[in-house]
């Protein structure tokens, strides 16, 4: 129906007669002449109605509304020097219009496309096939699929073979509730949506096929947040005969490429690596932001028989003394550090310590006069303060001291605006493997059941299983965690020993992982693997906060689709047909 492009058309088809669609963005009336912006997939053009020109083609101008679809025939022309919109890619051309047909009609919408506004976020979604006609959103999509043509593409020279995996599978206890889908013809049986294709790309490592990948669909039936929907999609990969290292170096030069062909960025390479134990103990944070500083200090050890009564009796107790070192944070007031004490405790914290750094090494605060000279002086030089900072001090157990200092880092860092342009990626490596759940006080699987204990380890198993460490990473980006992964177990009996300690019997094992188990004896080679969430990849890629805005049709943070009605009830007929009613 058309010859050209909107957003395409340049100088150099001056004088070239053009076939156009697309939509109504903008409308002019200048008196004689009508002037309208013609939006298409690629961006925007001017038309010119001359009723010297064309008095049909004029009239039929005067009719058109916004978002109207229409087809119109013309030829190209050079705008004059004064008329020219640097705002456009085709801001040197106009369009003289000579024919016009309306291809469609459209009701006012319920907001602008055409100028940039505040809009309901329900809203949006609820029209939301109007909401990706605005230029930025669709630029989000289109940004989405340069990414994944980019990642197939570097993938691909690197061997790996793209395969699917079902999504109608079996319910296995991974972590997450599943979705689950009644079978039809096995009454009172279910279908599971994955939540990941965990099991099935171990098993195609089994069957040999050494490098695998996929850009698959996770559900997971949790709580959501601004970067959580009940169905994402990652980048699911998997390798055999690789160690965590040969893991990563794919991993970063897949990214150096990435961001140099999408950003023109230039990452630098290899990323910065820390492992759980340090991330926590440094930054509060198994996810830290490293394009700041503001790092903790562990200064337990300075207060060894201090009289200020409540580190000592943390102390007794087997707690942590940690610091915050604030730079010029001097400079706050007490009702400023009166509300920093009411966010930790809001984060789980008793309280909150801290001195002021005065010149000459001298500290003011409540607290102050508890302190030794000695102790003081210890700190500061521990720290690295000098006079105009500020330190502040958690007291508590580590599990608590560390969350709280790592939250107050990051509220530190976003009020100070510490954190800047550029690209930070970091390595998480050595989680725990196992950790105590809080209701059953039984232990749990900190990631996954299928996860290689190091070598360093794995002989606590048996004994003091909450000190085992997974061979597992998370790839950090900016403080933002976007893939996580590490090595399988490719050993039945290893397998069988995690399962039995994360309480499976033998019945439930077999009941559960059965299949599993049995592919491990025939053969499983050494393997590992990572995925990405390609969602929170593009939204960090394309300056965003939510997911919601590179996702085409996303739901709520409730779970519903506006658009759709998602989820809704169903006719009785058709639970009878699935043996529910």
């Amino acid at each position: 129906m058309r010859t050209h492009y909107c957003g395409k058309l340049t100088t150099e088809d001056a004088k070239t007669p053009v076939v156009l669609c697309g939509w109504v963005h903008r409308r002019r009336d200048h008196g004689g002449l009508i002037f309208i912006d013609l939006r298409d997939v690629t961006g925007l053009v001017q038309l010119v109605f001359d009723p010297g020109r064309s008095k049909d083609a004029h009239r039929e101008g005067h009719r058109l509304r916004p978002e109207e679809v229409i087809e119109i025939a013309g030829v190209v022309a050079r705008r004059s020097r004064e008329t020219v919109n640097p705002d456009l890619t085709t801001g040197e051309v106009e369009i003289n219009v000579t024919e016009v047909k309306i291809l469609n009609h459209a009701e006012t919408p319920p907001f602008s496309i055409d100028e940039p506004e505040e809009v309901d976020e329900v809203l949006r979604l609820r029209y939301r096939y109007l909401d990706l006609r605005r230029r930025e959103m669709l630029d989000n999509l289109i940004l989405r699929h340069r990414v994944k043509r980019i990642v197939r593409d570097f993938l691909d020279r690197h061997e790996f073979v793209e395969v699917e995996t079902p999504v109608l599978t079996k319910s296995t206890p991974e972590g997450a509730r599943d979705f689950l889908v009644p079978a039809r013809l096995k009454q009172k049986k279910f279908y599971a949506l994955p939540q990941s294709p965990q099991l099935f790309k171990q098993l195609l490592m089994v069957a040999g096929l050494d490098r695998y990948y996929q850009f698959a669909h996770a559900f997971r039936d949790e709580d959501l947040r601004a970067d959580r929907q009940p169905e994402h999609t990652q980048i699911d990969m998997e390798m055999s005969f690789m160690s965590v290292g040969e893991m990563m170096d794919i991993v970063e030069e897949l990214l150096a490429v990435l961001f140099g062909a999408v950003l023109g960025a230039e990452l630098t390479c290899p990323f910065t690596r820390l492992t759980y134990d340090e991330a926590l103990l440094g930054y509060g944070s198994d996810k830290p932001d490293l394009r700041y500083g503001l790092l903790i200090t562990e200064v337990s050890g300075l207060f060894a028989g201090t009289e200020f009564g409540v580190f000592t009796r943390v102390l007794e107790n087997g707690g942590v003394i940690r610091a915050l070192k604030i730079p010029e944070g001097a400079s706050f007031s007490r009702r400023q550090v009166d509300e920093l004490t009411d966010f930790a405790i809001m984060a789980g914290a008793k309280g909150l310590a801290y001195l002021y750094v005065r010149e000459g090494g001298k500290v003011t605060s409540p607290i102050a006069k508890f302190f030794s000279s000695e102790e003081t002086a210890r700190v500061i030089d521990k720290t690295e303060s000098a006079p105009g900072d500020l330190i502040l001090f958690v007291a508590d157990l580590a599990p608590v001291a560390a969350p709280v200092l790592g939250a107050l880092r990051s509220r530190l860092a976003q009020e100070l605006k510490l954190a800047g342009d550029g690209w930070n990626f970091l390595w998480v490596t050595e989680f725990p493997m196992f950790k105590l759940d809080e209701e059953t006080g039984e232990i749990a699987a900190e990631h996954h059941p299928f996860t290689l204990p190091t070598e360093e380890t794995i002989g606590y198993l048996d004994r003091e299983p909450l000190r085992v460490r997974g061979s597992l990473f998370d790839l950090v980006l900016n403080g933002v965690e976007i893939a996580s992964g590490g090595l399988r177990i490719h050993d039945a009996g290893l397998q069988r020993q995690v399962l039995s300690l994360l309480g499976h019997e033998d019945h439930k094992m077999e009941s559960d992982f059965g299949f599993l188990l049995e592919a491990l004896k025939y053969g499983a080679p050494p393997h590992g693997g990572l995925a990405f969430g390609l969602d929170r990849l593009v939204m960090l890629i394309a300056g965003l906060d939510t997911i919601r805005d590179v996702i085409a049709f996303p739901k709520t943070q409730s779970g519903n689709c506006p658009l759709t009605g998602a989820p809704a009830a169903v006719d009785s007929a058709q639970l009878r047909e699935l043996g529910l009613k």
